[in-house]
């Protein structure tokens, strides 16, 4: 049964358990290029730089692009009530925690695809 993770270490910990550390990195660079910002994020990323390759990122379409940010969470389907909830007073703590929203929802993504 899938178990949401509570925060980004646990998720990452759940992926590499499940031995889908992989695809979770491989579906995160197909949805930010669907959303024509690419990643490119290579398989053999250790997970730490992975995460801040992904809030770089996040942190640099909140300030810059916002549009293409905003088209970015509704690709990869990240729950609109969950972004609202935010508190979007320190970029870095909102891009943070963006980069949770992203990764939980692409790992959410990964691991049906894996069991069903």
């Amino acid at each position: 049964m899938y178990n949401p993770p509570a925060n980004i270490d646990v998720l990452i910990s759940q992926a590499e358990e499940e031995n889908l550390y992989f695809k979770l990195i491989e579906q995160t660079n197909k949805d930010f290029s669907l959303a024509n910002e690419s990643l490119d994020v290579p398989t053999s990323v250790f997970p730490f730089d992975f995460k801040n390759r992904v809030q770089e990122k996040i942190y640099f379409l909140i300030q810059h692009k916002f549009t293409e940010y905003l088209n970015l969470l509704y690709i990869i389907d990240v729950p609109e009530n969950e972004v609202k909830e935010l508190d979007g007073s320190d970029l870095v703590q909102l891009s943070e925690q963006v980069t949770f929203l992203v990764l939980k929802r692409e790992w959410q993504k990964v691991w049906f695809r894996n069991k069903f």
